[in-house]
C-alpha cells in the first residue's frame, strides 16, 4: 500500500482528497477492496489566504487562515453528509457572523483554546474522523507578495488573485518561515506526492516557497506528480499553457520537484467553454512536447466533470476519475521501478 501526500489549497486540493479518501485503508476496510491502496494520506495546505471569512479571522484573532484546511477536513471526513455540512455552513445574517463558516469559527476557537493551530487541526480531525492528516505548510502568519509584469508590487492573496497583469515572481512574507516538522516527515515517508489541482500562484506555489520544503521535496524518492488545471484563470494565468504552469512551479521551487504531469485529455463542453471564455478563461493548452523538454512526463486522462452551482454550470475535476488516474499512474510507476 501507498503513503500519499497531496500539496495545494483551495477547492482543487479538496476535490483530489475527496477522491483519494475512498482508497484509504481503515480497520473496517475489506483487504481486497479497491479502496485499500492507501495506507497513509497527508495533505500539506497553504495558509496564506487573507480574504473573506479567513481574512477577517486572521485580522481579528491573529490565527492562521482556516479556510483551505477546513475544506480539506470536510473532504476527508467520514461523515461528510452531516458534520461536513456543519463545518461548511455559512452564516447569511447576524451581526458579526455574516459570511463566516462554522468550520472557520470552530478552528479559530480551538486555536484559542489549545494555543496552537496544529493542535486545533488534530482535534478537528478527531471530531470529523478524517481518513488522513492535514498539515499547514508553515505555522508562520505568512502573506503573499507578487511582482507583476511592468514591475508593480502587490501584497495579499486577494489582491494578487484580482490582478489583471501577468505575475513575474511570487514571494512569501516573512521569507524565512519554517515548514511544519510533521509535514516534512510525511514527505520523507511518501511513495507519491501530488501538486494541485488548484490556483497556480495562490494555492500551489506558496507551499514550495516555504523554506526547506522544496529541498525536502527534491530529496524525496517519491514519484512527484503535477495535476493540471482544466482552465486558465483570468489575470493569474491568462494564456498560460500546461508547460508554463509547470515551469513556474519549478522556477519558484528552485529544485527538480516534478516527474510527471496528469493533464486533462477530454473535451470541455462547448456551452460551458463559451461561458468561461466570456469571463476571460480558456482551456489550458496541453503542449506536451514542451512539457517533456522540462523533464516532466505528460499523461493525459479524462478528468472533466460539470457541476451545477447556483444554477450555473461549473467545471470541476471529477474526484473519482482523478483518484483512479493518479493511483493508476503511481502503481504502474512503482511496479516499473521494482522490476
Amino acid at each position: 500500500m501507498l503513503n500519499v501526500v497531496a500539496i495545494g489549497g483551495g477547492t482543487g486540493l479538496s476535490t483530489l482528497l475527496r477522491g483519494l479518501r475512498e482508497h484509504v485503508f481503515t480497520r473496517l476496510t475489506v483487504p481486497s477492496a479497491r479502496h485499500s491502496s492507501i495506507a497513509e494520506l497527508s495533505a500539506i495546505v497553504t495558509v496564506a489566504d487573507d480574504g473573506g471569512s479567513s481574512g477577517r479571522l486572521r485580522r481579528t484573532f491573529g490565527v492562521l487562515s482556516p479556510g483551505d484546511v477546513r475544506r480539506c477536513l470536510v473532504a476527508l471526513s467520514e461523515d461528510e453528509a452531516m458534520l461536513g455540512k456543519l463545518f461548511e455552513y455559512r452564516f447569511r445574517r447576524g451581526r458579526g457572523l455574516t459570511g463566516h463558516t462554522m468550520g472557520n469559527l470552530l478552528l479559530t476557537a480551538l486555536t484559542q483554546i489549545t494555543g496552537d493551530f496544529g493542535r486545533a487541526l488534530e482535534v478537528a480531525s478527531e471530531v470529523l474522523a478524517t481518513r488522513g492528516r492535514i498539515y499547514p505548510a508553515t505555522l508562520a502568519p505568512v502573506r503573499l507578495r507578487a511582482r507583476l509584469d511592468g514591475g508593480a508590487i502587490v501584497t495579499g492573496e486577494t489582491r494578487i488573485s484580482r490582478s489583471k497583469r501577468p505575475i513575474e515572481r511570487l514571494s512569501l512574507l516573512p521569507s524565512r518561515c519554517q515548514p511544519v516538522p510533521e509535514a516534512l516527515g510525511a514527505i520523507e515517508r511518501a511513495h507519491v506526492i501530488f501538486f494541485g489541482p488548484g490556483s497556480l500562484y495562490t494555492s500551489i506555489i506558496p507551499n514550495v516557497l516555504v523554506k526547506d520544503l522544496a529541498k525536502a521535496l527534491a530529496a524525496s524518492t517519491a514519484l512527484k506528480v503535477y495535476i493540471g488545471n482544466l482552465m486558465t484563470q483570468p489575470g493569474e494565468t491568462t494564456g498560460m499553457t500546461a508547460s508554463q504552469h509547470i515551469a513556474a512551479i519549478l522556477e519558484h521551487a528552485g529544485e527538480k520537484i516534478l516527474d510527471c504531469a496528469i493533464l486533462n485529455g477530454s473535451a470541455i463542453p462547448t456551452g460551458v467553454s463559451r461561458r468561461y471564455s466570456a469571463e476571460g478563461a480558456t482551456p489550458v493548452e496541453n503542449d506536451v512536447d514542451a512539457v517533456r523538454k522540462l523533464g516532466v512526463r505528460p499523461v493525459l486522462a479524462d478528468l472533466v466533470s460539470v457541476d451545477t452551482v447556483a444554477r450555473r454550470s461549473v467545471l470541476r475535476h471529477n474526484p473519482e476519475r482523478l483518484a483512479r488516474a493518479v493511483l493508476s499512474l503511481t502503481l504502474s510507476a512503482t511496479f516499473a521501478k521494482a522490476r
